[in-house]
C-alpha cells in the first residue's frame, strides 16, 4: 500500500480509502468491523464518512455509520486518518442542513461525538448549498481548524468555479485554505478531467475520487436487460434512481460488456482493473474503495499492485470517447 501526501499539505494518506456508506444498511455492524479490520490489515489508514451515512438511510439513521466507526476506533484512533463530512439533512427543521455557521457548528459537534474522537483529521463540504454565502462557509472551516476541532478542510461535489473561489477567498483572508476534494471519477465518467483535476493540481488539493468502481457497475456482475439487484445501490431508497441515472445506461452496459471481454481475456479482474486505472490517473490521492462485503474488499485490493499497459490504458480511453455525454450526469452525491 503506497502513502501519498494529501495535497500540498504533510498529511500522509494510503492510496486507498475505505469508504463507510454501507455501514449500518447493507452491511451490519459486525461485517463493518471485519470490512474495517481487513483494510487495516492491507494497509489502509483512511477512513471516509459522513453524517447522512449510511446511504440508502433515512432521518431515522442518519449517523449509524459515525457510530459504527466510532466503536471500532476505540483503542487506535490515533493509527487512522478519519474524513467526514456534512450539509446533507441530519433532521426536517430548514437549519438541520446546508453549510451555514449554525448548521455546520452544530453537525461537527454531533460527528466528533459520533466518531468518539476530540478531532476529525479532514472535515469536508459534501455538495454544494446554494442558499450560504461561501464566505460564511469558509470562516466557519477556519474556525474549526484554529478551535482544533478539525485538522484539514475539504469539499466534495462542488464545480471547479467554486472551488476556485472558496481557495480566492481563504488566500484573501488568510483562513485556512482547502486540502481536497471529492469527486465522482471513474473509466465510465471522467468529466473532471477538463477543469477540476488541472485546478487541483494547479492549486495543490487533494483528489479522492468516489465511485471508483461505478457503484459496483465495474465489476461485471451487471448485464443489459437484466432488473437490478436488490440490495445494492442501484435498488436503495432515496439514492436507486441516482446510481441507475448514472450508469444503468445501454451505452454504459455496452462499455462494461466491451472492457469485461478485453481484461478477461488477459486474465485481469475488471474490478482490479477499474480501481488501478483509478490510482494511475494524474492529480489522485486516494480511491475511495467501500464494499458491504468484507470478500469484496479483499478481492479488490490487489489492484495496488497492478499496473496497466499501454495498449491496456489507450483501450480504456477509447471506451470513454464512445459513451454519449449526458445533459443530466446525475451529480447527486452519494
Amino acid at each position: 500500500m503506497e502513502f501519498r501526501s494529501l495535497g500540498r499539505t504533510g498529511l500522509k494518506v494510503s492510496e486507498v480509502c475505505l469508504g463507510t456508506m454501507t455501514f449500518g444498511n447493507q452491511a451490519d455492524e459486525r461485517e463493518a468491523f471485519v470490512i474495517m479490520d481487513s483494510a487495516a490489515e492491507a494497509g489502509v489508514n483512511f477512513i471516509d464518512s459522513a453524517d447522512v451515512y449510511p446511504i440508502g438511510g433515512s432521518l431515522e439513521t442518519v449517523g449509524r455509520t459515525e457510530e459504527i466507526v466510532g466503536r471500532w476506533l476505540k483503542g487506535k484512533r490515533d493509527r487512522f486518518v478519519v474524513a467526514t463530512k456534512c450539509t446533507g439533512a441530519m433532521g426536517p427543521g430548514p437549519n438541520d442542513r446546508g453549510s451555514s455557521r449554525k448548521h455546520v457548528l452544530e453537525a461537527v459537534d454531533a460527528s466528533l461525538k459520533r466518531l468518539q474522537t476530540d478531532y476529525i483529521d479532514l472535515y469536508q463540504m459534501h455538495q454544494v448549498d446554494e442558499t450560504t454565502p461561501l464566505e460564511e462557509t469558509a470562516r466557519t472551516l477556519d474556525d474549526l481548524v484554529r478551535a482544533g476541532k478539525v485538522r484539514y478542510v475539504g469539499v466534495s461535489n462542488y464545480p471547479a468555479w467554486r472551488i476556485a473561489l472558496m481557495l480566492g477567498i481563504a488566500d484573501r483572508q488568510g483562513w485556512e485554505r482547502l486540502a481536497s476534494d471529492q469527486p465522482r471519477y471513474n473509466i465510465l465518467f471522467r468529466e473532471i478531467e477538463h477543469e477540476i483535476v488541472p485546478l487541483c493540481q494547479h492549486e495543490g488539493l487533494g483528489i479522492l475520487a468516489y465511485n471508483p468502481l461505478a457503484g459496483g457497475f465495474l465489476t461485471g456482475r451487471y448485464r443489459k436487460g437484466q432488473e437490478p439487484e436488490q440490495g445494492t445501490r442501484f435498488t436503495l431508497d432515496r439514492v436507486g434512481r441516482f446510481y441507475q441515472e448514472r450508469y444503468w445506461q445501454d451505452a454504459q452496459f455496452d462499455a462494461v460488456e466491451e472492457l469485461h471481454r478485453f481484461f478477461g481475456e488477459r486474465g485481469r479482474s475488471l474490478a482490479q482493473v477499474a480501481l488501478a486505472w483509478v490510482l494511475g490517473r494524474p492529480g489522485i490521492t486516494s480511491a475511495i474503495l467501500g464494499a458491504s462485503r468484507a470478500e469484496q474488499l479483499r478481492e479488490t485490493l490487489p489492484a495496488v499492485d497492478l499496473q496497466l499497459a499501454d495498449e491496456e490504458l489507450a483501450f480504456c480511453d477509447q471506451i470513454w470517447y464512445r459513451i454519449p455525454r449526458s445533459s443530466n450526469p446525475a451529480v447527486a452525491t452519494r
